[in-house]
């Protein structure tokens, strides 16, 4: 296809003030769609009152690995607060013929709705939703009346809507009453921006040097089951304990049980806990350092941790939860178990500590950026979609 024929896309998501999985993939989106498009990145530079935001006092002081590429054009505009740069950011969506909005929460729709309006025309509106409601947002009565109200205008005005995989589909459908035929599945992206390292001496840089180590990364949220792990963990056999560690790396947001079940653990000496956001220069020795990732998840759309993992061709023991099931069932590296299954989740862990596979799997093919944005691209031309 000539470029000269392709349609000029806008993308509007969170820059890398907001440091996270979202801030890298629409990124990630923006750089493999230019390839093929013209693109327009138009970012939030401040979401909300930072001061709410749980990791507010890295905002804006965390370095991303990954830069979008020349052929993208960049407008860090968008403040929650600021109808002007709600115009500035809509006169840059003006000439487009798609914009697509990354949804993740519901406090920003208003945003999202002014800058329809204020862009003076009828502009091919994409939703993306990499998840269907935040619980803590919803657990906040005004947030909650907001979220419907605000969420419920928005999606009347897009023509598609784009999920991570049918699970998602069918939850948005159901949710949002959206017909189903109007969502289209396009997989979460490799999240393979990070270099891969010599395992023994990430071992050695991390004190863990002939250990069998287990990873789990990302945020502590109660449904990310840090405590189940915990507790399968104390439940090894002795034998499997003596050299195998867990490492638990990512922020405490609202967990704090776990942090205190690490502190009491009587097996505490076989627990690393880094409670702290893990910047683009030490996540590469986590991932390279370790031997298997766990995601014990209790719920879950989908994973971007799950997907560096993927990067690195490592062992995954997941839960069947959610979109996880999807986007995780054609990786070979992945052994699955119930939610809440605590005596299967022990099993499980011994099992694949015992095997102690040094295979380095592939990523499913469908999960290159390339293709990706093969299928943004059809889905780009309203006619062409339907």
């Amino acid at each position: 296809m000539k470029k000269d024929v392709t349609p000029v896309i806008s993308v509007v998501g969170p820059s890398a003030r907001f440091l996270s999985g979202i801030s890298y993939y629409t990124i990630r989106l923006c750089n493999a769609l230019a390839e093929k498009s013209t693109v327009n990145a138009v970012l939030f530079r401040n979401m909300l009152p930072k001061q709410l935001f749980p990791g507010w006092k890295r905002v804006g002081k965390t370095e991303s690995s990954v830069k979008f590429s020349d052929a993208v054009s960049v407008a860090e505009v968008l403040d929650w607060y600021s109808p002007f740069s709600w115009a500035s950011g809509a006169c840059k969506i003006r000439r487009s013929d798609i914009v697509i909005f990354e949804w993740w929460t519901s406090s920003i729709v208003h945003m999202f709705l002014a800058l329809l309006l204020l862009s003076g025309r009828r502009t091919n509106l994409v939703i993306e939703f990499h998840e269907v409601v935040d619980p803590l947002e919803y657990a906040i009565l005004p947030l909650r009346i907001y979220a419907r109200v605000m969420g419920r205008i928005i999606r009347k005005r897009a023509y598609r809507f784009v999920v991570h995989s049918e699970h998602d589909r069918q939850l948005i459908s159901s949710h949002y009453r959206i017909e189903s035929s109007l969502i289209t599945v396009i997989p979460l992206g490799l999240f393979d921006h990070y270099p891969v390292m010599d395992k023994e001496q990430c071992k050695l840089k991390l004190g863990l040097e002939g250990k069998y180590l287990l990873l789990f990364f990302g945020l502590l949220r109660p449904y990310k089951g840090v405590s189940q792990l915990v507790k399968a963990f104390e439940n090894l056999s002795p034998s499997i304990l003596e050299d195998t560690v867990l490492i638990i790396a990512g922020e405490s947001w609202e967990d704090q049980e776990s942090v205190n079940l690490i502190k009491n653990s009587p097996v505490s000496d076989r627990i690393v806990l880094v409670n702290r956001y893990v910047s683009d220069e030490d996540t590469p020795v986590f991932f390279s350092a370790a031997d298997l990732l766990v995601l014990p998840y209790t719920r879950a759309s989908q994973s971007g941790v799950a997907h560096i993992g993927i990067a690195y061709g490592l062992p995954i023991l997941a839960t069947k939860v959610g979109g996880l099931v999807e986007s995780l069932g054609s990786y070979k590296g992945t052994r699955f178990i119930e939610p809440g299954d605590k005596d299967g989740l022990v099993r499980a862990l011994e099992d694949m500590i015992i095997q102690r596979s040094r295979e380095q799997y592939e990523p499913p093919e469908e999960m290159r950026w390339d293709r990706i944005a093969r299928k943004f691209i059809t889905i780009t031309n309203p006619k062409r979609a339907n």
